[in-house]
């Protein structure tokens, strides 16, 4: 390749890079289309490149932003992403649960249904396999815990309900919320969810533990089996 178009094209790309630098620090974020956010967290680990295909591959491959800042380590590596530019995106995620989270620390859960729906469906909704947490929660409705007990189909979840009671009694909580997605995209509870609520229900009536809800999180929404009437 001639060296002087190799300097131009690099010359091109460092003002590209220092025009979105300008907009992010003197207007803010708003504005930015998704590969612009995606293409400036790559351009801090790779130098010198033009970044804007490989973001908006990326968003192409993964279907927006959310599953791509949600996808794992691994499966970045598998789509050719550097380690220092998983580490970026990674970072990025970190910080929007964080500041996601930050909205229900020290807040009744059942007054800030709609911060902690925000924060579970940025955490859940984009993971490819099924996952199950549990919110557990004291006598002022305030969170205790909220841990990912298992993963996999609730198909084989009745086996932990106990585990689950064991675990709510061990924390001291009087209250759970528990919460699984749907890789499908659609929240729709099917009649494996119905199964573990009521057996999760019954279990924690017999140890007055209070099942609050079961909330079933998917690319397409969320769904409250208690706003259904089910519970």
């Amino acid at each position: 390749m001639d060296a002087r178009v190799s300097t131009k094209d690099n010359s091109r790309s460092a003002g590209h890079r220092s025009r979105l630098r300008e907009r992010l620090l003197d207007a803010g974020p708003e504005g930015f289309h998704d590969y612009e956010l995606i293409e400036y967290l790559l351009t801090l680990t790779i130098p010198r490149v033009d970044t804007k295909p490989l973001a908006k591959r990326l968003l192409d491959d993964f279907g927006g932003i959310g599953p791509l800042l949600g996808a794992s380590a691994d499966t970045l590596r598998r789509e050719g992403v550097s380690e220092a530019a998983i580490a970026a995106l990674k970072i990025a995620h970190a910080a929007a649960l964080r500041m996601l989270e930050a909205r229900i620390e020290g807040q009744p859960v059942l007054s800030s249904w709609d911060a902690l729906g925000d924060y579970l469906h940025a955490t859940m909704a984009h993971r490819r396999t099924e996952e199950v947490r549990i919110l557990f929660l004291n006598a002022k409705n305030m969170l205790l815990a909220n841990e990912a007990l298992w993963q996999g189909s609730v198909d084989e979840a009745s086996v932990h309900v106990r585990e689950v009671i064991a675990r709510a009694i061990a924390l001291g909580a009087t209250a759970l919320i528990i919460v699984h997605n749907h890789p499908s995209g659609d929240p729709t509870p099917s009649s494996q969810d119905l199964r573990l609520t009521r057996d999760l229900v019954e279990a924690g009536r017999h140890m007055k533990v209070v099942v609050h809800d079961h909330v079933i999180i998917g690319a397409q929404g969320r769904t409250s089996m208690r706003a259904m009437g089910l519970i």
